[in-house]
């Protein structure tokens, strides 16, 4: 009876069976780090950065697990409420608008997440044009 295992071909054939299986299994892998190394915009005021307790790849973890399907484009962190908060953007392919979720800096949990619509962002942008020429230059 003729052994598979005798054939010249057999090794290159499990040889290329396993790199098949390796690289279907390290795709989503892949993927999943690719997702995480990705830049975004980042305003973190160092002042802030020594207050806060929770890391900033911390709290995008939990701000990206709110909007799964998401990819975050900024995260300010900034005082709001009393609060110290992060304040990711969460674009969704075919979305219009932003997510934000706000995470507390100081606890990691998720302060709110809600839905900015493009005329919500516009007026928000224009009220943080005032507020910082408000500001006095140091």
């Amino acid at each position: 009876m003729f052994e598979l295992r005798k054939h010249p071909a057999y090794s290159l054939l499990l040889l290329s069976a396993t790199l098949l299986v390796a690289s279907a299994l390290a795709a989503p892998l892949a993927a999943q780090t690719a997702q995480q190394t990705r830049t975004y915009k980042r305003d973190l005021p160092a002042a802030l950065v020594k207050q806060a307790t929770i890391a900033e790849a911390e709290a995008a973890k939990t701000a990206s697990a709110q909007v799964p399907t998401g990819r975050i484009e900024a995260v300010e962190l900034e005082r709001e409420g009393g609060k110290l908060i992060y304040s990711y953007e969460i674009k969704v392919p075919g979305r219009s608008g932003t997510e934000e979720v706000n995470v507390d800096a100081m606890s990691g949990a998720v302060v709110s997440t809600v839905h900015e619509t493009p005329a919500t962002e516009r007026r928000e942008a224009a009220r943080e044009r005032k507020k910082s020429a408000k500001k006095p230059k140091p």
